[in-house]
């Protein structure tokens, strides 16, 4: 079961470290940080999750994988010890993986081409293409040129 764990540990840091970098950050953040913080042994966790992301998005980029291979391995092994203290069949870090990959999918899903086009005429103004829009005010400055 303990290389079970480990895999399972390991899947889930990799993906928590690449959540870090998508919009999907904030819902990722806080499932991690119930599940580490859900022992009562760390109330800083959501901050140290906040600054893990900080310091992976600072690194530059030939720095960057390196940073997040050092930074998977440290929160696998945190996820590993903690599987193994709590119920030793990983049950819960299982679920949490599966939120994480089903989160890290639709983040990827989110990521598509969009090819907008205009025809039907000349546009004398700004031309706005959007599914939907809700509150929006345009303000136009009328300026008598002559």
């Amino acid at each position: 079961m303990d290389s079970e764990l480990a895999v399972l540990a390991a899947s889930g840091a990799t993906t928590l470290v690449s959540l870090m970098v998508t919009d999907s950050w904030t819902h990722a953040r806080e499932l991690v940080g119930r599940y580490l913080s859900r022992t009562g042994a760390n109330p800083d966790t959501f901050d140290d999750l906040q600054d893990t992301r900080t310091r992976l998005l600072a690194a530059d980029a030939t720095e960057r994988e390196r940073t997040a291979r050092e930074l998977s391995r440290q929160y696998g092994d945190r996820l590993r010890r903690l599987a193994e203290a709590d119920d030793g069949r990983g049950e819960a870090l299982r679920a949490l993986l599966t939120s994480l990959l089903q989160l890290s999918a639709s983040a990827t899903d989110s990521w598509r081409r969009v090819d907008n086009r205009i025809s039907g005429g000349v546009q004398h103004g700004p031309v706005v293409q959007s599914g939907t829009v809700t509150g929006l005010t345009f303000h136009v400055d009328h300026v008598d040129r002559q």
